[in-house]
């Protein structure tokens, strides 16, 4: 299993952003992207994931491989924490959601409401998904908002236990997740060029 872009180029409101970026991710492993705010680390993360086209370039990994999640926890207020994991295990056909109530230490919660949550505790529902799915190639972009320093442990641990299963991970992320063995990208390279005058139209044709 290995996750490869080459040479893509991405566009936010049809202006590009990065071009050219390249890089590849093997099972067991993970990339950090890094960058300034509006380089366009949400942009490629939602390209590679299959949720808008690229302007240029490969992305060599079919999107059923890939589990996503963005600043959107993803959960329905009237379901219950468990009934939240086991509609997510219906949809992904993968049944067991132990592993996830464990993962993110939501046992407790199983039966509340999921509306009832608090912000960490939301986030750790959301993030519990991505194990329900059983997909091998986590896209994450800053999954460490709102959780508190024990919550971003228990990621960085399930994290781990994804990789040593063969699964890889692809985000975007601030946060020091003490991941020694992450790579990091840095996106200011591969900023796109400024549009030229007469290339201002072009852009959103």
């Amino acid at each position: 299993m290995e996750l490869t872009v080459r040479d893509l180029g991405v566009a936010r409101g049809g202006v590009p952003v990065l071009e050219g970026v390249s890089f590849a991710v093997s099972a067991g492993e993970v990339l950090i992207l890094r960058g300034p705010n509006g380089i366009g680390k949400t942009t490629l993360l939602r390209t590679v994931a299959g949720l808008q086209p690229p302007i240029g370039g490969r992305i060599g990994l079919e999107r059923e491989a890939m589990a996503y999640a963005a600043h959107a926890d993803g959960i329905k207020a009237t379901l219950s924490v468990r009934e939240n994991l086991e509609f997510w295990a219906d949809v992904f056909a993968t049944g067991d959601i132990g592993p996830a109530l464990d993962a993110f230490e939501l046992d407790a919660l199983a039966d509340r409401p999921a509306g009832g949550l608090s912000a960490g505790q939301k986030r750790r529902l959301g993030l519990a998904r991505m194990v329900v799915t059983g997909r091998p190639v986590w896209v994450l972009d800053e999954p460490t908002v709102s959780l508190d320093v024990q919550a971003v442990g228990l990621f960085a641990a399930a994290v781990r236990a994804h990789l040593a299963g063969g699964g890889l991970a692809l985000m975007a992320t601030h946060i020091d997740l003490g991941l020694e063995e992450a790579r990091v990208l840095d996106l200011g390279p591969y900023r796109a060029r400024a549009l030229a005058p007469d290339d201002f139209d072009g852009a959103f044709l």
